[in-house]
């Protein structure tokens, strides 16, 4: 047994690249599956104790005003496991030259629903104290202690710090979590008289009893609540925050299953293939163990720890590599994305299991399928080399025309091919999958950038001026400096189709709007029309909407009664980025709802009059928000941040495993010519020209396996992309001609850099011993 050890770790010597090249493959699969894994688990394991722990609302619900008393006599409803009355108002606060937004909930005394982590200082419990979510203090410099001037209810209220917390209910603020213009903040209910003139609360929290079924509930509290001022409710999962972190975790998971199992695929078949093709080379070496009486088990089990130790090597360095690496952008990426005071990605030491053992077994597995064979042969026919095939007239020999032209090295290299087409239908396999994983990779980081760019071709105005709710805006004039300015409304409405109900947003603005762009699936402008309405693509995918169709539409604003409408598709509408419905004011009108907007877009004259227009509406006491095109790219900059770096960990990843896969089938195509390379050395071929006939042999079946990788290439991507969108985010599913030149040209590039490193694989051959065969 020492001395079959000792001949494994000679084996690994000898072909050290090769060992390498499969360690690497190894180790991109660990990679992937310990980073992702982590990732998922934590994120969900957290998540879940986390709204556990703080008891996040299952339920809101909105009146104009309910009394204690009344909220007392709701509480008897079934179904109802606690329940809490506060008092909600949006606020704005001028920190150095600018407004900013704030959200503020009274809390309640007995506070049991979506409690607060404290940070620092204490919850206030006085009157005009206020404890502010830490990520807004931290980004506008805001201290406990310190005084604030907030803007209410057409109010100025001053505050005081008295703590730094977060909430479970405000894990997601706003789509790019910009800390800075937006934040959160919670007050004693004794301000609750200061703020809304008497005290009275406006949202009750419902936490319900476990199993019980929201909808029904919901259904009982908006039956009970018929002679209360009763406005809306909305469940937890249709909350901005809740939704959208939930929505994260099941892509998570959906990545941390599909990118490892396809990584673990690719390096199944490359492990097959080798080692199938290294114990078929070294069947004279088994025939001279057999004869030294060594048994068959043992001999097998000499062989399987080649890719024992494959697995081993590779796992752990995945796994290390993984923890340096991936966790540590992890946790980068998720403080940007949450507010998740606490969380901490660990790795556990069984994540380097699971790729252990599926390298392992399935290295294996390779060895046994490919080893009983030969170790059923009797020891005289095993300690021979295979005698070579008879070689058959080759299709292309029928054109006499065509291969007399050939020169003797392109002949060398065509029945080479089709001598063993088996295996280099074998070595093409491990290429194909290679360059196809390099389309996807470079695929979808390209499609992360176009998404970000369309942000800016569609919205082209320069700001966006949000004013208050009920503002009238038919006689607002444009200030000085302005060049053109549009209005737009917004609806909170329902999606139906058939039996599936999904929240989405409608958007109403003029038809001569141009300061919004909109295009179709091949990039086209199309306009807006009085008489349909424009469908979002991801909408149009997941639902099956096609133009001209009829579409149902529920606007859920409490002054429209919840009111049905059927509309006609106009047009599918290509939206990366927060899709949404769109139509005039006409065709809204048809309906017997009135246009009321309550948005600007604004062009300025010039970029030197845009500090002008914006200082006119910030001194405009109903303006409650004003956007500019840094927004924008923020935005942009947002969506890059939160997803490239998974992508581009995944094109090294692709370049590594093509690299590793087309080194080592080269090399032990090598192996496998040893005798014929033999052969015209001896003849006095030039080194030169033996290493441009394996070049070339290379990249032909580089160019095969590229043609074939082509149309699959397209396949993938798009399971790709589907995997990764839903209806509030489209991704482009179309591979452009760069991304495919990009990944052919360097399939290429790793094939050259192969054979370089595999020329002095080729010096080394040992002549005499590979021409000692049956001829």
């Amino acid at each position: 047994m020492m001395k079959l050890f000792w001949k494994l770790t000679r084996d690994i010597r000898q072909s050290i690249g090769q060992f390498i090249a499969l360690v690497l493959v190894v180790a991109v699969g660990a990679f992937f599956y310990a980073g992702l894994t982590t990732y998922s688990d934590n994120l969900s394991a957290f998540v879940n104790s986390y709204f556990k722990e703080h008891h996040v609302s299952d339920l809101y619900v909105s009146y104009k005003q309910i009394s204690k008393d009344e909220l007392a006599d709701l509480s008897s409803i079934a179904g109802i496991k606690k329940i809490e009355g506060r008092y909600t108002f949006d606020a704005t606060q001028v920190i150095a030259g600018h407004n900013t937004s704030l959200k503020i909930h009274s809390i309640p005394v007995r506070n049991e629903i979506n409690t607060p982590t404290l940070i620092a200082g204490r919850i206030p419990d006085k009157k005009n104290e206020i404890m502010l979510d830490s990520h807004y203090a931290k980004e506008n410099q805001l201290q406990i202690g310190e005084q604030i001037h907030l803007r209410a209810n057409e109010k100025s209220v001053s505050f005081t710090i008295s703590g730094l917390g977060e909430n479970v209910e405000h894990a997601k603020k706003n789509d790019i979590q910009d800390h800075q213009a937006y934040g959160i903040g919670y007050i004693a209910e004794a301000t609750i008289p200061e703020i809304a003139g008497g005290f009275s609360y406006n949202e009750v929290m419902i936490d319900a009893q476990d199993g019980y079924d929201i909808d029904s509930l919901g259904k009982s509290i908006e039956a009970q609540s018929s002679h209360l001022a009763y406005v809306d409710q909305i469940s937890k999962e249709r909350t901005f925050s809740y939704s959208k972190i939930n929505q994260t975790i099941h892509n998570n998971k959906l990545m941390s299953k599909v990118i490892p199992f396809v990584l673990f695929l690719i390096e199944a078949i490359i492990l097959f293939l080798t080692m199938s093709r290294l114990i078929d080379s070294q069947r004279n070496q088994v025939g001279i163990m057999k004869a030294l009486g060594v048994p068959t088990r043992t001999i097998m089990l000499h062989y399987m720890g080649y890719p024992v130790l494959v697995a081993i090597a590779g796992s752990i360095i995945g796994c290390v590599v993984a923890a340096i690496v991936f966790v540590p952008l992890v946790t980068a990426s998720s403080a940007r994305a949450y507010s998740l005071p606490g969380i901490t990605y660990s790795m556990s030491v069984f994540s380097v299991l699971p790729p252990l053992l599926f390298s392992s077994v399935f290295g294996m597995l390779s060895c046994y399928l490919s080893g009983r064979s030969i170790l059923k042969e009797r020891v005289a026919e095993a300690m021979r080399p295979k005698p070579p095939k008879t070689m058959q007239q080759l299709w292309i020999e029928r054109f006499p025309g065509v291969w007399n032209r050939l020169s003797y090295s392109y002949k060398l290299i065509l029945r080479n091919i089709f001598l063993n087409k088996q295996k280099a239908l074998a070595s093409s396999i491990g290429v194909v999958i290679s360059t196809v994983l390099l389309i996807a990779a470079f695929g979808t980081q390209t499609a992360l950038l176009q998404v970000a760019s369309q942000i800016e071709e569609v919205y082209t105005y320069d700001l966006r001026v949000d004013f208050a709710k009920g503002t009238s805006l038919e006689q607002l004039k444009l200030p000085p400096g302005s060049k053109s300015g549009y209005f737009l409304a917004t609806f909170p409405v329902a999606f139906r189709k058939g039996t599936e109900t999904e929240n989405a947003t409608f958007v109403v603005t003029e038809k001569s709007n141009s300061l919004l762009h909109f295009f179709d699936e091949k990039g086209s402008k199309i306009s807006l029309e009085d008489h349909g309405v424009l469908v979002p693509k991801s909408y149009a995918d997941k639902y099956r909407i096609s133009e001209g169709d009829t579409i149902q539409v529920q606007f859920t604003a409490p002054e429209l009664k919840k009111m049905w409408v059927d509309m006609k598709v106009l047009h599918v509408s290509t939206q990366y980025s927060n899709p949404a419905f769109y139509s005039t004011p006409a065709y809204l009108q048809s309906f017997g709802i009135d246009y009321n907007p309550s948005t600007l877009l604004v062009e300025g004259a010039s970029p030197t009059n845009l500090a002008t227009v914006r200082t006119f509406f910030e001194q405009d006491h109903r303006v409650d928000a004003i956007a500019d095109k840094n927004d924008l790219k923020k935005s942009a900059q947002y969506i890059l941040q939160q997803n490239s770096f998974v992508f581009i960990l995944f094109i090294v990843c692709a370049i590594i495993l093509s690299f590793g896969a087309i080194y080592t089938i080269s090399s032990i195509n090598i192996y496998e010519r040893n005798r014929e390379l033999s052969t015209l050395k001896v003849l006095g071929y030039p080194k030169h020209k033996i290493n441009r006939l394996i070049f070339w042999e290379n990249m032909i079946l580089t160019a095969f396996a590229v043609i074939v990788a082509l149309p699959l290439s397209g396949y993938v991507y798009r399971m790709i992309v589907k995997a990764l969108s839903s209806s509030h985010q489209q991704i482009p599913d179309q591979l452009n001609v760069f991304v495919l030149v990009a990944s052919v040209a360097l399939a290429f590039l790793l094939t050259l850099l192969s054979n370089l490193l595999l020329k002095r694989k080729v010096g080394r051959i040992d002549m005499i011993g590979s021409l000692k065969s049956v001829e």
